[in-house]
């Protein structure tokens, strides 16, 4: 069987990357997964259920072994010399997403990795997008409007992860001279706006867990910030986003942040959530400073969920510019959906799985 595309996608089976083949299935493209050996079983699982949903036949899926740290991304000889041939499509999203990751895992897999699958996709026979997944984040310690036209910067970074991502970012941008690249930058990745559905309960869902310890007393005191944003996406946005900006010709060469162009303060957030629980807002708006000097405290984490290396990103002044992926996905009629539409979908899943 002929295939108009085939895709070559690294991340597999990710919580993004998963959604994402889903998402990409329904074109009838072929894949090939490249999969760590470690998550093998799984990625059958997931495919078996990807195309039993999307009524796609299983040969449309062909699961390759490999790790994006070695030599020609870990694959056998003859499978290489197939991705080469006949892959039309790159999807990077491989990486390590650990706000705690060490410097040298973080360097090999986000940078030396990204580097290898950059070899790859310059050695494809028939390259139509090369479409990269990095974070709105690769702004590390920069304040202010972040536009999507920027990268480079000195202003240094809060962790690793944020390092290897930029470092990773630049080598991609370079290639933007001979490749056809779309970079996309998702902000903070929350569950799907629709079910709700989630992988790992981290960013807004610290908050959102602090809250369900005690909904009656601790919904009193809102710990927001009504002076920082906590840029918030749901899966389901960034996973049509990617899917649709990698078929437009206009995305070509463009950096696009994924990012919601009116998020809420974070002081907002804790309304917002603590109403929909509650049923009220808060009483009491605790002085941002005290709840920062609290957070970093050393018993905070056993308390609140929250663990010290995530407390910056509630309080970080950044603010992301959408204004070409804005231009780009109206056009597609794909917008973000606003926070407070979906917000009960987040908490309807949390409270069905308290434990992921």
């Amino acid at each position: 069987m002929a295939f108009d595309e085939t895709i070559f996608l690294t991340g597999f089976p990710g919580f993004i990357a998963g959604r994402l083949v889903e998402r990409l299935a329904t074109n009838g493209a072929r894949f090939f997964l490249l999969v760590q050996p470690a998550f093998v079983e799984r990625a059958r699982e997931v495919i078996q259920r990807i195309a039993e949903e999307t009524r796609t036949p299983l040969s449309n899926f062909l699961i390759i072994e490999g790790d994006i740290t070695q030599e020609n991304l870990g694959m056998s000889p003859a499978e290489f010399e197939q991705a080469l041939d006949e892959t039309t499509t790159v999807f990077h999203l491989a990486a390590i997403y650990d706000l705690a990751v060490k410097r040298d895992t973080a360097m090999r897999v986000n940078v030396e990795g990204t580097r290898n699958v950059n070899r790859f996709a310059r050695e494809l026979k028939n390259l139509r997008r090369y479409n990269y997944v990095s974070t709105c984040y690769v702004a590390g310690r920069r304040t202010g409007l972040i536009l999507e036209t920027e990268l480079k910067h000195d202003a240094g970074f809060r962790n690793y992860y944020e390092e290897t991502k930029y470092l990773a970012e630049v080598e991609v941008e370079a290639l933007k001279s001979e490749l056809p690249v779309t970079i996309h930058r998702p902000a903070v990745v929350c569950g799907d706006s629709r079910t709700g559905e989630t992988a790992k309960y981290d960013g807004i869902y610290y908050l959102i867990l602090y809250l369900l310890k005690s909904p009656r007393l601790l919904s009193l005191f809102n710990i927001g910030n009504r002076d920082v944003m906590l840029n918030l996406v749901p899966v389901d946005f960034v996973v049509e986003a990617i899917a649709t900006l990698a078929k437009d010709e206009r995305a070509v060469g463009a950096t696009v942040q994924l990012a919601d162009p009116n998020p809420l303060t974070t002081q907002e957030l804790f309304e917002v959530i603590a109403k929909t629980i509650q049923g009220r807002k808060p009483l009491v708006t605790i002085p941002g400073s005290l709840v920062r000097f609290s957070l970093m405290l050393p018993p905070s984490p056993r308390i609140t969920g929250l663990p010290h290396y995530g407390v910056p990103y509630f309080f970080l002044d950044q603010t992301y510019d959408t204004t070409r992926a804005q231009g780009l996905l109206e056009s597609h009629n794909i917008r973000c959906p606003r926070f407070p539409d979906y917000v009960s979908n987040l908490l309807k899943f949390v409270e069905r799985h308290p434990n992921l």
